[in-house]
């Protein structure tokens, strides 16, 4: 199935009425979604002597079911797009046809690997590092924290497959201590995580110092919301969709999950769930008017891009939410069922119910208005009370899909995730600084230092980092300026040069 060509036949909500979760490597065909010319299942027999040495050096004693399916469309150079959960074995699924693939006597960087975290970064590469002496494959994990010069030492040293998050590999690229002339392969594990945290910027700019000939891609993710689905288009050319969840099967289904919150955290809990998601844009649902317009307002007071649509507004002003919500310029529209009756928008990657509707078939109607035009998407829930429990239970059990219990995320989480996504955003811009902007902040840097070790410079550099973030993540969306109106071709009779008519 090519994932691009199809996005538009794919239908807006599938339920999905399979049997039982299979056993532990088994594939269930129900929720196998393969490539139409799909290529034969690799096994360790057919793989070469030295690749067999290889899988045996990381611990594995027969392919896993992704490896299997995968290994195939990468080796014979497909742009692929695979849906995988973290554990099914998806490293090696792009580690063995990279060893395939590389010339061990090129000592340049033939494979590249783009990881959201340095935790991740270690741990694909330690596991290349123990198949790679079977292939003599050197690699090197490149991401901030440590010492430059030793990733650079290892570049130089001629290392065959570089693995490392976005921003510390466009470091190297800057410096020149990395090039990608000679790279086959490009892989992105766990994209959904990457754009969440804000690396889009720096992977857009190490696009820029790819080779002018196409380079074999591949992405790996658990799930394919549509801003994953924009960037397959950006950086793979017709790329294949290969699916072996048991949880998401096709890229048009609706993730279902629900938190138990108590009544009176309800506002704050959905703040932190909107900043764990981090969706580009969402419906929030809720059954009265007057709950709209509470959540609206406190939405709005954290500093969220929200409005509200209800029964209550005027004419004009709901036509004016109307216009930000086509035009893509409002990022959270809370409303009432009856208000978002007819409303469709295609990259909507999450709805938020803040309460549960009263009946099943409005459940069905707010989930599905995301998952639309063949992407992903997520129906969350918060549950305040048993008898809202056994609602949103009931609707799983009719439809026969599963609603998923998760714990709500802590003020911790919260902020050890937008900690990190800040620092992303920061190091970009810092980046971008050119020498003169570089030698003018220098002249901060005492205050800094004193600041960060004054208790009451503390509150100062929280607020300036706040102020950033919100500027950044959470601000309107402006839309492009109207093109100027062009001017007449012609010029009027009176200013016409006497005696100089048209031509015939």
């Amino acid at each position: 199935m090519n994932i691009i060509t199809e996005l538009d036949d794919t239908p807006p909500l599938e339920i999905d009425e399979a049997a039982a979760a299979p056993g532990k490597g088994e594939i269930d065909a129900a929720h196998l979604v393969e490539p139409e010319s799909a290529l034969p299942l690799a096994t360790l027999a057919d793989l070469p002597e030295p690749l067999q040495k290889a899988v045996a050096a990381a611990g594995w004693s027969e392919l896993m079911p992704v490896q299997s399916r995968a290994i195939p469309y990468i080796v014979a150079g497909r742009d692929l797009m695979v849906q995988s959960r973290t554990g099914s074995g998806k490293t090696g699924a792009f580690l063995i046809p990279i060893m395939e693939r590389i010339n061990p006597r090129q000592p340049a960087c033939q494979a590249l690997v783009l990881v959201p975290t340095r935790e991740l970064a270690q741990q694909v590469a330690h596991e290349a590092e123990l198949m790679g002496p079977a292939t003599n494959m050197k690699t090197v994990a490149v991401y901030g924290g440590t010492r430059f010069g030793t990733q650079s030492d290892a570049i130089r040293q001629g290392a065959h497959l570089v693995v490392g998050t976005p921003g510390r590999v466009l470091d190297h690229l800057l410096r020149g201590t990395l090039k990608l002339d000679n790279l086959k392969l490009l892989v992105f594990d766990e994209a959904d995580r990457m754009l969440d945290m804000g690396f889009y910027p720096d992977m857009k700019q190490v696009q820029r110092y790819m080779p002018e000939r196409r380079v074999n891609t591949c992405m790996f993710s658990a799930t394919f919301p549509p801003y994953v689905m924009r960037l397959a288009r950006e950086f793979m050319h017709e790329p294949d969709f290969l699916s072996l969840s048991r949880d998401n099967v096709h890229v048009s289904d609706v993730t279902h999950l629900y938190y138990q919150v108590p009544a009176m955290e309800k506002d704050r809990a959905l703040v932190r769930l909107i900043e764990m998601e981090n969706p580009a844009s969402a419906f929030i649902f809720c059954n009265t008017k007057a709950k709209v317009h509470y959540l609206a307002v406190v939405l709005q007071r954290f500093g969220y891009d929200a409005d509200e649509l209800s029964a209550d507004l005027s004419q004009g002003e709901r036509d004016q939410v109307m216009a930000r919500v086509r035009a893509g310029t409002l990022r959270f529209l809370v409303t009432t069922d009856v208000a978002a009756r007819g409303i469709d928008i295609d990259d909507l990657s999450h709805v938020f119910l803040y309460e549960p509707p009263e009946d099943i078939e409005s459940y069905i109607h707010r989930a599905g208005r995301t998952g639309r035009a063949g992407a992903s998407g997520t129906a969350i829930t918060l549950v305040e009370n048993i008898s809202e429990l056994l609602r949103v239970q009931k609707v799983g059990k009719q439809y026969k899909f599963t609603i998923e219990e998760r714990p709500i995320p802590t003020d911790e989480d919260v902020a050890a995730l937008v900690g990190r996504r800040l620092q992303v955003l920061l190091q970009a811009k810092l980046r971008g600084r050119d020498k003169l902007q570089t030698e003018r902040m220098q002249r901060f840097f005492p205050l800094v230092q004193q600041l960060a070790n004054d208790e009451d410079g503390l509150p100062l550099l929280t607020m300036l980092l706040d102020d950033e973030y919100q500027q950044t993540l959470h601000a309107p969306v402006v839309p492009p300026p109207p093109k100027p109106a062009r001017e007449p071709r012609e010029r009027s009779e009176s200013r016409r040069k006497p005696g100089r008519g048209r031509r015939k």
